[in-house]
């Protein structure tokens, strides 16, 4: 599953959700890092709000790889958010495409459940820089073929779930 949204749409609660109605252990996948004591504190209360049915692994770089991990430690998986692990990949100077594709592979492969938060940002204007809208570019294309591979997408605006495929 894709879930989609824009910042504070309510679709990581969505995926979290969805993700806890599946029995067994949970693996929550965490790719944003800590650079600043705000981003600890969030981080630290994410973590939190998390029950003891999950276990996190910090994939900030390597996706694909923590996908295989978490398929041994548990029954569904939860990746949180897609954008920041592509945000860190551009600033890392990863070729994109192959990490896409990595990505793309771990996914299919993994035999237990995963759901994707993802953001949305091909709404806005186009950015005035080469960065942003490089980062736009590879956010929708990663979204695209994210939402190929699913069986189910899901649009979150002000909290309500949207079912873009079934």
């Amino acid at each position: 599953m894709l879930v989609l949204g824009g910042a504070r749409s309510g679709k990581s609660r969505y995926a979290q959700e969805r993700c806890e109605a599946v029995p067994g252990r949970l693996v929550y996948i965490a790719t944003a890092q800590a650079f600043d004591s705000e981003m600890t504190e969030r981080i630290a209360r994410h973590r939190g709000e998390r029950g003891a049915r999950w276990s996190t692994i910090e994939a900030p770089l390597d996706l694909a790889g923590a996908i295989g991990e978490a398929a041994g430690q548990g029954d569904a998986i939860l990746i949180d958010c897609l954008t920041l692990w592509l945000s860190n990949l551009l600033l890392a100077g990863t070729d994109m495409a192959t990490a896409r594709a990595g990505l793309i592979d771990g996914v299919a492969a993994c035999p237990v459940p995963v759901i994707s938060v993802a953001n949305e940002v091909g709404f806005g204007i186009v950015p005035d820089n080469a960065l942003a809208r490089r980062f736009r570019d590879e956010a929708g294309w990663l979204n695209q073929d994210m939402a190929a591979l699913c069986r189910e997408v899901v649009l979150v605006a002000a909290g309500l779930p949207l079912t873009l495929k079934a």
